[in-house]
């Protein structure tokens, strides 16, 4: 059987990419390439808390400056 989440009491790490997306990653490890500390670690839920308020906008980084640069070619 499955321990749930509930029972989880490994620590997590939030990171982010270049794309300023985040994600959460075990502390113990090594971040995958192309991530890096988001600067909070904790439990999953401290952790996704962090996310949930820090990631207001699920763009990719690309993405929010393309928009902003065909926005600013309209003004």
């Amino acid at each position: 059987m499955y321990s749930d989440e509930a029972e989880d009491t490994m620590r997590y790490k939030a990171v982010v990419n270049h794309e300023e997306q985040f994600s959460i990653w075990p502390e113990t490890r090594e971040n995958p390439p192309g991530w890096r500390d988001a600067g909070k670690s904790g439990t999953k839920a401290e952790c996704l808390a962090y996310i949930k308020e820090v990631w207001t906008d699920m763009r990719p980084l690309s993405l929010r400056n393309s928009m902003a640069g065909t926005a600013n070619a309209h003004s």
